[in-house]
Formats: structure tokens, sequence, C-alpha cells
């Protein structure tokens, strides 16, 4: 097979019949870099929580899925022309969300109402676009009409129905099992017929915010089952990091690794109620 692409997590192979090889590595991002040591089974978490989640979501939105790989982290897919803007819905306010309502009151131009907290429910789900930044750069947030200037105001509607609709239908069935769906990010493109189809990953430690529901209290930082665990350590005396020394993160400890490896599979057991298996 040809390697097409690497990115911070996955690699991409083309198939001789022009279908896509998609293996997840255990590779970790935070804030724009790539960590060390690895995450153990991480790729193998990722690519079957995927699969099991475009099960759930196929009377949704079509998705890229042609078979499954032949080891648990791969899925053989097929090729899309991806969306250039990140489609991102958030149910309640955290991280970059909150950051930017704390500054003007908005995320990603919605206006939302006075007083929330860390954490706090919004009145509905929002889409909240971003720019597709490349390698090494920050997703930046931009509004609705942004994105129609980009796209075209149809398809823009049309991204927004999606994203809005996968995170309802995520998050109904992750609050049936005890967990809250922040927020999520997908990956859209178009297939050879032109529909909008759903690729990449989705609903995943990587992609999403999932918070244990029995320990949700609005005006603090959550209870994770994600990256968020890596991200607090990253920012903590411990790490001994400064964010904005331009310096990479130093490299994580054998605690934060295991700590790490059991947020994601409790994440991957908690939703599919079903044993990882490797």
């Amino acid at each position: 097979m040809k390697h097409v692409h690497s990115g911070k997590v996955r690699d991409l192979y083309e198939t001789d019949d022009g279908l896509l090889l998609m293996v997840a590595s255990d590779r970790l991002s935070a804030f724009d870099y790539v960590l060390e040591p690895d995450i153990p089974d991480k790729g193998a978490i990722l690519t079957q929580m995927s699969l099991w989640w475009f099960d759930q979501l196929k009377d949704v939105v079509p998705n890229h899925v042609v078979a499954r790989g032949d080891d648990a982290r791969s899925v053989l897919c097929r090729p899309l022309r991806m969306v250039p803007v990140e489609c991102v819905a958030r149910g309640y306010l955290a991280g970059g969300g909150l950051g930017e309502y704390r500054s003007d009151g908005t995320v990603s131009g919605v206006r939302l109402p006075d007083g929330l907290e860390d954490g706090s429910r919004l009145p509905e789900p929002i889409f909240t676009p971003s720019t597709k930044a490349p390698a090494g750069q920050h997703d930046e947030p931009i509004s609705y009409e942004q994105v129609a200037a980009e796209v075209g105001a149809e398809t823009a509607e049309e991204l927004r129905r999606i994203t809005l609709a996968v995170y309802t239908r995520g998050a109904e069935i992750a609050l049936e099992r005890g967990i809250i769906l922040a927020d999520t990010k997908i990956e859209l493109g178009w297939d050879a017929d032109g529909m909008l189809t759903l690729g990449d990953e989705v609903l995943t430690p990587d992609s999403s915010r999932f918070w244990p529901a029995d320990e949700w209290r609005p005006g603090r930082a959550q209870p994770s089952f994600d990256k968020q665990y890596v991200r607090d350590w990253l920012l903590s005396p411990e790490s001994g990091w400064d964010k904005a020394s331009g310096n990479p993160p130093p490299r994580l400890p054998d605690h934060v690794v295991e700590r790490t490896r059991q947020r994601y599979l409790e994440a991957y057991e908690r939703v599919t109620e079903a044993p990882f298996g490797g």
C-alpha cells in the first residue's frame, strides 16, 4: 500500500483499489504537540470505539467505513474530500469555549446567557465551528457566518444540522450510561457522489469531553474520561512546563501514561458496555 499521510494520531495508506486504510497509532497530542511516550492500546481503543459509534449513528449520517481492518487499530474506508472547517458541537461550557465566553459572552459568535460557569449546561446544544489549522498551528473559533462564506449557505446549514444531530444522539446514549458528553468535534467530507459523510473518528476521548454524570458540579473543572487529564498535568507545577515558552512539553511520567490509558479504557467500556478486547 502507498503511504498517503501521517497526522498527529493517524496514518493513512491507499490500497490498490483506491480505498484508504486508516491506522490509529498510540500517539497522544495536546496543545498542538505530539507527546512522548505513546499511550498503550490507545489506537485500538479509539478505532473500536469509533466503529461502535459509527454503527449507532448510521441513521443520522452516512460514514466512510467499508470494513474493519485486519487488526484492532485499523479500518478500511472510502476517501472523502474533507470540509475545510472543524465542526464542533457543545452542550456544556468548557475548554476553549469557556475562555471565549469569559472574554465576551459568546462562543463562535453565539451569544450565551450571563452567569454561566465552568461546566454549566447550555440552554441548548450549539454549533461552534473553528478553523482547520495546519499541523503545528492552533484552530481558531469562527462564526457561522464565516463558515457560510467559506463553503456556501446551503452547506453551512447542513454542517450545523449534522453536527448537532450527531451530538444529540451521542449525548443521549452516553447519558444512559452515566456519562455527560460535554462537547465533540467531528470530521465531515464529501464522498464521490457529493454527499456529506462522517469520516476520521467519532465520539472518542480524543475528540470529545466525557464527564461522569454523578460527579458533575458546575463552577469547577469536571472529572473526565478523556485527555483533559493530560492537559491538566502539563499545566500543573509537577510538569514544570511553561506553555508560553515555545518549548515542547516534557515526557509524560509512567503514572500519567497509565492513568491516561485507564481513562480511555473506562470511556470505551462504559460507553459500549463491553470489555475491551485489544
